[in-house]
């Protein structure tokens, strides 16, 4: 599970999570991938799950970093795997995640840029951060042989045939924009997210979408959210 945090230097608040798919092939097998897609929130959180990795992980890292002379201001990604409902931490990054940042932010009902200022002015804690109470699920469109050797600069026609509903959105991650055509420059090429009432309308609708673009050079995992999703 992904557990996000974001800091001012004085104060922190949770920011969601997520789960992604880093397995290339569906039914989560194949090599390790940047991330084939993800949703939010993870199935594993709860209130007490919660409460845990604040006063097991963020609070014990921030005390640390404050001894160390640092007070740290902005995203903090914190990688769990959660066993019996225990944390235990893999990793940090202090950024948000690729793709959970698409699966998260649709979420987000304040405005990201007040928060940000208001984690510059370490302000943080005067600012309520307001969410949509809505699950989001994000699907990875990617480049036919990634993670191994892909083809570069395939053109990704009928994108502008692409109509999004306010509830649907298309984020781009490894295109290139030439002479108003848009090609194919990385192994992850297109975010598609939905943020609907269940997992399973969100992840139908999105399936329908990149069926629509008929895109020859991608492929994509059709059980992103399986564990979520009851067939």
């Amino acid at each position: 599970m992904s557990f996000f945090t974001i800091h001012d230097g004085k104060t922190f608040k949770c920011f969601g999570t997520a789960q992604d798919h880093k397995r290339v092939y569906e039914g989560d097998k194949g090599k390790n991938t940047g991330g084939m897609g993800a949703y939010s929130p993870s199935r594993l959180i709860n209130a007490e799950l919660e409460k845990k990795i604040i006063n097991k992980i963020i609070l014990p890292t921030l005390e640390g970093l404050k001894e160390k002379g640092s007070e740290y201001k902005g995203f903090l990604y914190t990688g769990l795997m959660i066993v019996d409902n225990e944390p235990y931490l893999i990793e940090y990054n202090v950024r948000m995640g690729d793709p959970e940042c698409q699966t998260i932010l649709p979420k987000l009902k304040s405005d990201l840029c007040e928060i940000i200022l208001n984690c510059c002015d370490q302000k943080l804690g005067e600012f309520e951060i307001e969410w949509h109470n809505k699950k989001s699920l994000c699907i990875v469109l990617c480049s036919k042989g990634y993670p191994d050797d892909f083809k570069k600069n395939v053109e990704i026609e009928n994108l502008n045939k692409i109509l999004l509903n306010s509830n649907e959105f298309l984020y781009h991650a490894g295109t290139a924009k030439v002479n108003d055509k848009i090609f194919s420059i990385g192994g992850r090429v297109l975010n598609f997210v939905n943020i609907s009432d269940n997992f399973s309308e969100a992840r139908d609708n999105l399936i329908k979408k990149i069926n629509s673009l008929n895109w020859s050079g991608g492929f994509f995992r059709k059980d992103i959210g399986h564990k979520v999703i009851e067939k």
